[in-house]
């Protein structure tokens, strides 16, 4: 799980100001029981000793202090009831203190005696050989004689009944945060369900479809604003890029009238014999640059067209096997020269859905550049396969290979991994840039892998058409 994802941010906010809430309603509810079973049992104390001393000590100077004694362990018996009952004198000499209860909750021996006199009826907590008691004190005059009656009982069965409480309220916290975490997980997720949406539907938009537009949770709130901010942008975005292609497409288009003009203007003044050798060389030169920057043109023409969609007007089904064999049978003189190896592997028909045209321009870029970047001696070979419904065409070169720093931009516009020798062989930096806007086109996409020094492979996979029927391969066969 992401511990840094809102989802659980949120639940964890949720739960843990449900716990917090839960806390403090739980501390307050065992405070208040607490006071209240206190106040309840220090009353029942007070009432008994009242009755002790209106009952018994009322009339002591008459019946005596023995009839007193008898009359509490006879009427109250502390002992049986658990209870703490003692009577001390003015003096604070002890009249009667009753004996440990039988379940030996304290030691009434221990119970420590009063300090002062209270003026009027009180209770105290005490502590008797480490239990915890509550003793209720009552002064009473009889006779001119002045007593305090202190009747207490263990505090364990409050803190037994607190105990059970506490258990109650842990056991019902951690169940109800579980289920509310629960609930909260699967409700923050349903909240955050127009998010993932507007990520998928985003993740969708590319270059060749920025018509499309994010879908709009009408909601009224941030998300319905996230939405409709992003769909402006994107509507921003398709207005430059549609403003890009259009200027490179009419720039591409308007150069190329007057680049063939000069081209022929350069190749008469190269071929006209009363020049002198110097001039003509400087022709020459500048007709090699000419017929460069119109290879240059004609790539960003093609890049245009491309990504404006012209490339699937010419679609048609085709063996991209074959005319990868037949390519390569026409590269072959090139890379003879070189004294290069070249290969092709195609053991089977592969059919494909495409502009055979563009695709075989495919091939040919990625055959050159291999044989441009393969030393003499060397090997390029060429596959064709057909894999999990995928056409599966490989380059692959033992040359120079490509530097690590320069892989993240083998495929931008204009980019040379070495410019020195990549303008000595022609090259202007957008073969791999076609490359990779004819796959696109195509709803197909080139990879590579490659190490410097040992060579590279390019990887192109396209959507594997359906094999022709019989009769359409016997109509054409015809």
């Amino acid at each position: 799980m992401n511990t840094r994802s809102i989802r659980f941010r949120l639940v964890g906010w949720y739960a843990g100001l449900l716990i917090a809430v839960c806390l403090v309603l739980g501390g307050m509810m065992y405070a208040g029981l607490r006071i209240y079973l206190e106040e309840s049992l220090s009353q029942a104390q007070l009432r008994r000793a009242r009755q002790i001393a209106e009952t018994l000590l009322a009339n002591i100077g008459k019946t005596g202090e023995a009839h007193v004694v008898a009359e509490i362990n006879s009427w109250f018996a502390p002992e049986t009831n658990d209870r703490f009952i003692r009577i001390t004198r003015d003096d604070g000499s002890v009249l009667y203190v009753s004996a440990s209860p039988r379940d030996a909750s304290f030691d009434a021996s221990r119970v420590p005696l009063l300090r002062h006199v209270p003026s009027g009826s009180s209770w105290r907590k005490e502590k008797a050989d480490g239990k915890r008691l509550l003793v209720a004190s009552v002064p009473w005059q009889s006779d001119g004689r002045r007593f305090v009656v202190e009747v207490g009982v263990s505090l364990d069965p409050v803190h037994a009944v607190l105990t059970r409480l506490v258990l109650l309220l842990a056991s019902g916290l951690a169940a109800m945060v579980a289920v509310a975490a629960a609930g909260g997980y699967l409700l923050v997720g349903k909240a955050l369900g127009p998010v993932e949406g507007i990520a998928r539907s985003a993740e969708q938009i590319t270059l060749h479809n920025l018509k499309e537009r994010l879908p709009i949770a009408r909601t009224g709130d941030e998300l319905e604003r996230l939405a409709i901010s992003l769909n402006s942008m994107i509507a921003r975005l398709e207005d430059a890029f549609q403003q890009n292609r259009r200027f490179i497409a009419d720039a591409s288009h308007e150069m190329r009238t007057p680049l063939t003009i000069m081209r022929g203007e350069l190749e008469s003044i190269v071929d006209a014999a009363p020049f002198a050798s110097q001039v003509q060389e400087t022709a020459a030169s500048v007709l090699e640059e000419v017929e460069r920057l119109a290879r240059i043109v004609e790539g960003l023409f093609a890049i245009s067209r491309l990504e404006a969609g012209e490339a699937q007007k010419a679609f048609s089904r085709f063996d991209l096997a074959e005319l990868a064999t037949s390519t390569t049978e026409q590269m072959c003189l090139l890379a003879e020269d070189k004294g290069i190896a070249l290969s092709c592997a195609a053991p089977g028909q592969v059919f494909v859905e495409g502009d055979r045209a563009r695709l075989k321009q495919v091939v040919v870029n990625l055959l050159d550049n291999a044989i441009k970047y393969t030393a003499p001696g060397g090997q390029v070979r060429l596959g064709v396969t057909a894999q999990d419904g995928k056409a599966v065409l490989e380059v692959e070169d033992n040359g120079m290979g490509i530097p690590a720093e320069a892989r993240p931009h083998i495929f931008e516009r204009f980019f040379r991994v070495d410019k020195a020798r990549s303008r000595e062989a022609g090259g202007a930096g957008l073969g791999l840039s076609i490359v990779k806007s004819i796959c696109n086109a195509h709803g197909g996409h080139v990879d590579f892998q490659s190490q410097e020094g040992a060579g590279s492979c390019f990887k192109v996979e396209l959507p594997l058409a359906d094999v022709p029927s019989r009769k359409m391969e016997a109509n054409h066969g015809s």
